[in-house]
């Protein structure tokens, strides 16, 4: 039957010279795929398929299949795809995407258990037994994903499942033999890509690449060629279950190429010697590749880079280049392969190199940060580092006995040497010696004095770039300076201090200073950071100069506390401009803004603000007076530099912001206007015309005559009063200047009644009313 199917395989290709792969869900048996497409060997019997699960699509299509890959770009040649989507889904070119899911289409628990992950759906599973005369057998695969993503994220996040799960038969456990290379890591999308948005590299030593539109295969990225590789005891029935899902949802499918005849029996010859993990064979090391495979009548063919190795006929084989070994081992009948990557990596180019330190006392004795030397050692070559130091170069050699803390190092002799350990990516390694020596170097540095700050308090801000500046002549041109509070951390350039430093104890605090240059250190000296004292004066104030005192002056102090007598310099400014005066005090009588600077004999400034605002006694424009009615009003008009308050008759009693008085009694009163700032108080007497209701002309001293209020001398001047009875008849007539009517008329005392009268004042105003006369 084998050689029946071998015949078609041959046609089959024959007809194929697309660029794209072809795929077949058809012509073969799950039997077929595997016993007759996949092994296709007379040393691995017994093979019979167990279960088959997979997508199905009406009967037209399946999720599983043979593939051939004859005449295009794809590795493999021909053998059996398992898919999460459909079948004819597979075949490029790459521009759709396969997104394909069918009815009651579930996942696998066993591949869930395995890999510790839940919720996949989809699963496409070919299970079979068979047994070996070998210990080990392998076959080649590759896995290509719709999630793949070039620039996105997304494939460092969402992978679908796959394993290849192997156990003895009537044994429960799988193993999952589908790995990368050397490690336990499943193979998937998110343990196999490059670097990425947002995402490191993982594995890309297996990840061939993103597939363009004319990929030979429907998927946009896919891994090398792998080998699932399973140890097992000879003429015992194994369980195989090849399986693959889609993860949480079917979207964006994924599928597994496995290549015809690659599962053979095999021989393991170790893990590969890559330069990507780290495992490259270094220099001009050479290596022996071991088979270990039992057998006294074995016999052995090698290969490099599929070329034979004419000669080579032993278990074993030295190698001194890099290549692909690969082994034929003929045990008995039958045919068993196994291959290994061996690539050769340089060792790193290193330099011997001199480690200067600073040491305070100078006994040769110091703490080095050893690492400050990996520039110089390493020529600065980014992709070398130094591993660890040592004590000795045999030490160093066989990377052991690494000093502890080689960033805190302290010599124990001078001019001691250790040994540096440089390694590359491929683990490769040189060796370097480094002396270390003692800078004598002495920098003198003095005091930076900066004054109090607002708040005096011996605290203030320091620009350490002054230092700087100040110590340039006595260092090397491209010296570089840093600052440290204590001195460990100068030592170990550690927590440096910014440009810009607030002292941290009171008053004078000293700092380290170090220079450092050519990468090395050329002195470490200290510097004293003092807090010079700064006058501490009154907080600024505002003051009233009443203008109607001018020329008086009013005194203003410097204000200084705790003042110690003749022991500042005083200068005044008036409105921002200087003046003559340099006292503690300032005589002044014209408002505007003063300043007063303070200075200490050490130099340090302080100074505050005076601002004289003018205010002056008020000036009565204008008194409004409302009048002769039932509610009299008086409205006071006024103007000044000042801020007013009034009162009425009153100029000791309460004061009212209001100018308006109401209901105001007739007759005299006085007004008082006073500056609230204390300037004065402005007075004026005022008339409130009234008339009396009634009179009572009856001997006792008390209303006797009826008159006008308000009305005198100096009041209402011209006024014309008249008087009338109720029947219209003139009884008398006076002016303001009288004593006003005593209720006769002709000598005779007219009776109790009510009486009319007529005021006309000289500004033509005319009022008129009735009262009453009682006796």
């Amino acid at each position: 039957m084998k050689s029946i199917f071998k015949v078609i395989l041959c046609l089959f290709s024959l007809s194929v010279f697309g660029q794209n792969i072809t795929v077949d869900a058809q012509s073969f048996t799950p039997q077929q795929l595997i016993e007759d497409i996949l092994i296709d060997s007379e040393c691995i019997d017994n093979v019979i398929v167990t279960n088959v699960v997979g997508g199905n699509f009406d009967n037209s299509d399946q999720s599983y299949g043979f593939f051939d890959a004859t005449g295009t770009s794809f590795p493999f040649e021909t053998g059996i795809v398992m898919s999460t989507g459909r079948l004819s889904n597979v075949p490029g070119p790459n521009t759709s995407l396969s997104d394909d899911t069918a009815a009651n289409w579930n996942g696998d628990n066993d591949l869930e258990t395995i890999l510790n992950e839940t919720g996949t759906t989809n699963a496409t599973i070919l299970e079979f037994d068979f047994t070996s005369v070998a210990t080990q057998i392998s076959f080649r695969y590759i896995f290509a994903s719709e999630e793949y993503q070039d620039g996105n994220p997304n494939t460092c996040e969402f992978s679908d499942l796959f394993g290849f799960l192997i156990r003895p038969a009537g044994d429960q456990q799988y193993t999952n033999i589908a790995l990368v290379p050397g490690t336990q890591t499943p193979v998937k999308v998110t343990t196999v890509h490059p670097d990425l948005p947002g995402c490191d590299a993982e594995n890309e030593a297996y990840f061939e690449g993103f597939n363009g539109a004319v990929s030979p295969i429907n998927f946009n990225g896919q891994t090398t060629i792998l080998t699932a590789t399973a140890d097992v005891i000879p003429n015992q029935t194994y369980h195989v279950k090849l399986v693959i899902a889609d993860e949480q949802n079917f979207r964006f499918d994924s599928a597994v190429f496995l290549e015809a005849g690659s599962f053979r029996l095999s021989t393991d010859l170790g893990p590969d010697r890559l330069i990507a993990n780290g495992t490259a064979i270094c220099g001009d090391d050479t290596f022996v590749v071991q088979t270990n495979e039992p057998g006294a009548t074995n016999t052995y063919r090698w290969f490099k880079d599929d070329v034979e190795i004419i000669g080579e006929t032993n278990a074993s084989l030295e190698v001194d280049d890099a290549g692909l070994y690969s082994v034929e081992v003929t045990k008995g009948t039958c045919l068993l392969f196994g291959e290994v990557i061996i690539e050769y990596a340089e060792n790193p180019i290193v330099f011997d190199s001199v480690l200067i330190e600073c040491d305070q006392n100078q006994d040769g004795l110091t703490q080095y940060n050893l690492f400050d030397i990996e520039g110089a050692v390493t020529n600065n070559d980014s992709s070398v580092f130094i591993s660890d130091f040592f004590l000795n170069e045999n030490d160093a050699e066989q990377n052991i006995n690494a000093i502890v803390g080689a960033n805190i190092f302290q010599n124990t002799i001078p001019f001691q040497t250790v040994y540096a350990r440089v390694v590359n990516q491929a683990n490769c390694y040189s060796v370097a010696e480094v002396e270390l020596q003692i800078s004598n170097n002495i920098i003198n540095i003095a005091p930076l004095e900066v004054c109090d700050d607002d708040m005096i308090d011996g605290f203030t801000t320091f620009n350490l770039n002054d230092i700087r500046t100040a110590i340039a002549p006595q260092i090397p041109v491209d010296a570089t300076v840093s600052f440290y509070e204590a001195e460990e951390d100068a030592f170990l350039n550690t927590n440096a201090l910014a440009n810009t430093f607030q002292n941290t104890t009171q008053d004078i605090q000293t700092i380290f200073v170090k220079v450092e240059s050519n990468n090395q250190c050329y002195a470490i000296s200290t510097a004293d950071l003092i807090v010079l004292y700064t006058p501490i004066l009154m907080e600024d104030e505002t003051v009233i100069y009443c203008l109607n005192t001018f020329p008086e002056t009013i005194t203003l102090i410097g204000g200084v506390l705790n003042d110690l007598p003749n022991n500042y310099y005083y200068e005044w400014l008036f409105n921002g401009g200087t003046t003559s005066v340099n006292t503690t005090f300032n005589d002044i009588n014209e408002p505007g803004t003063y300043t007063v600077i303070v200075t200490d004999p050490n130099g340090c400034s302080s100074s505050r603000t005076i601002t004289v605002l003018p205010s002056n006694v008020a000036t009565i424009d204008n008194i409004v007076v409302t009048e002769g009615s039932n509610n009299n009003t008086v409205s006071i008009e006024v103007s000044g530099e000042g801020d007013y308050e009034f009162a009425l008759d009153n100029p000791d009693g309460t004061y009212q912001e209001s100018s308006i008085f109401t209901n105001v009694a007739p007759g005299f009163h006085t007004v008082f206007i006073r500056d609230i700032n204390g300037c004065g108080i402005t007075e004026k007497v005022i008339s409130v015309l009234g008339f009396p209701k009634f009179f009572t002309p009856n001997g006792d001293p008390y209303n006797e005559r009826w008159q006008v209020y308000g009305v005198n001398s100096e009041f209402n001047q011209g006024t014309d009063i008249k008087i009338f009875n109720r029947y219209g008849k003139l009884l008398t007539q006076f002016d303001n200047e009288s004593v006003g009517w005593d209720g006769t008329l002709n000598g005779q005392a007219l009776p109790s009644d009510d009486y009319w009268f007529t005021v006309t004042l000289i500004d033509g105003r005319t009022f008129t009313g009735h009262f009453a006369l009682r006796r």
